[in-house]
C-alpha cells in the first residue's frame, strides 16, 4: 500500500466512512491552448489510473444506497460528468471502460441532438474570430459592465476575453444571456459547431455500456433565479425526457452550476426531493458521510497534474470535512 493510499485510508476512516465525488465536464482529445486546464484524454487516463489504485470506485446510486444503509466502504468514490458533451461518449467512455470504472453522466436535455450551450456559443465564436478586437458597446446585456472592447488576437487574449464574458453573462436572466451570446457570435462571423453535445442515441449507448444517467435540467438555468413553477418544470421535463429515451427511472440530479445558496436554494432542493430523486449533487467542495444531506452531496476535482499533488489535494478535501464537522460538534 503506497503512502497516498494509506493517507486516504486514514483520512476516509476517521469519524466513519466518507464518499468523495469527482466532477468533470469535458475530456478533450488533445490539450486546448485556449483552455489549457481543461481535461484531455491523456491526463484523464492518468487520473483514472490513480483513482483506481487509491479508491473503491462505485456507481453513484450504489454509493447513495450504501450511505443510507450506513455500510459505505472505506475510500469510497464516485465519478460524475455534467452537461452531456459528446466527448464524454467518444473520449471519456473508452478510457473509463479501459480501467473498468463506472461514472454518472448528468444530461441537460435541451441541448441533445445538435444543441449548444450559451457558454460554448461565446467560447467557439471568440476562438474562431479573425478580428483583433471584439466590439461590445452596443450589446444591451453588457451595458452596465463598462466593457466596450476586448482584444482577441492572441490565444491568451482570447482566453481572457472568454473568461471575462462568461463571468459577465453567467448570472443574467436566461433570455438576456442567450441574446448576448448570439450577438457576440454574429459579430465574430464564425460557423459554430452543432456537434458539441451528445445525441439521444449516444445517451442510450452510454447507459448500455454500464454508465449511469442523471438529470441536469432542460436548459441549464440558475435555479435560484427562477420561480418555483419554472424550477419544477425545468427539472421534471428533463427527468421525463431522459426516462423516455432510456425507458427507465431517473433518480439522480445535478444542480446547474451547483453552488449552494448562490446557484440554488433550499427550496429548490425541496422540489428535487418532491419529484422523486433519491440524491442530488452540488459543486461545493467536500465529502459526505452517513449523516450528510442526500439532496446536497458535495463534489470537486483536483486540477493538479502530478500524482502527488493530485492525491494530496484529495486527502485535504477529506480532512477539511472532518475539521468542519469537529468544529460544529464542539460549538453545539
Amino acid at each position: 500500500m503506497n503512502i497516498l493510499k494509506t493517507a486516504l485510508q486514514l483520512a476516509s476512516s476517521a469519524g466513519g466512512a466518507k464518499l468523495s465525488i469527482l466532477i468533470f465536464h469535458r475530456v478533450l482529445p488533445e490539450p486546448d491552448p485556449v483552455f489549457p486546464d481543461e481535461t484531455d484524454a491523456s491526463h484523464f487516463n492518468q487520473m483514472m489510473g490513480w483513482i483506481k489504485t487509491w479508491f473503491n470506485v462505485m456507481p453513484l446510486d450504489v454509493a447513495v444506497d450504501a450511505l443510507k444503509r450506513r455500510n459505505l466502504p472505506a475510500r469510497a468514490l464516485a465519478i460524475t460528468f455534467d452537461d452531456g458533451y459528446a466527448d464524454n461518449r467518444k473520449i471519456a467512455l473508452p478510457i473509463l471502460k479501459r480501467h473498468d470504472l463506472s461514472a454518472t453522466f448528468f444530461i441537460a436535455t435541451g441541448y441533445l441532438d445538435g444543441g449548444r450551450m450559451w457558454n460554448d456559443t461565446v467560447t467557439e465564436a471568440i476562438r474562431g474570430c479573425q478580428a483583433s478586437h471584439l466590439e461590445l458597446d452596443d450589446i444591451e446585456a453588457l451595458a452596465g459592465s463598462r466593457l466596450k472592447t476586448l482584444p482577441i488576437e492572441s490565444v491568451s487574449e482570447k482566453r481572457t476575453a472568454i473568461q471575462t464574458l462568461l463571468g459577465q453573462l453567467k448570472y443574467l436572466p436566461a433570455n438576456e444571456r442567450e441574446a448576448a451570446s448570439r450577438s457576440i457570435a454574429d459579430r465574430c462571423k464564425v460557423n459554430l459547431p452543432d456537434n458539441l453535445m451528445m445525441t439521444s442515441q449516444q445517451v442510450v449507448e452510454m447507459r448500455r455500456s454500464g454508465m449511469s444517467i442523471g438529470a441536469h435540467t432542460v436548459t441549464h438555468p440558475i435555479l435560484a433565479k427562477l420561480q418555483a413553477l419554472d424550477v419544477r418544470k425545468e427539472i421534471s421535463e428533463c427527468k421525463q425526457s431522459l426516462e423516455s429515451i432510456l425507458e427507465e427511472e431517473i433518480n439522480l440530479f445535478a444542480y446547474p452550476n451547483g453552488k449552494p445558496n448562490l446557484d440554488f436554494q433550499p427550496k429548490d432542493a425541496a422540489i428535487v426531493k418532491e419529484l422523486g430523486f433519491k440524491a442530488a449533487v452540488t459543486t461545493a467542495w467536500g465529502v459526505t458521510d452517513s449523516e450528510g444531506d442526500l439532496m446536497q452531496l458535495p463534489r470537486f476535482t483536483p486540477w493538479d497534474k502530478s500524482r502527488l499533488s493530485f492525491g494530496t489535494r484529495l486527502v485535504r478535501n477529506i480532512l477539511q470535512h472532518q475539521k468542519i464537522k469537529s468544529s460544529q460538534l464542539s460549538s453545539s
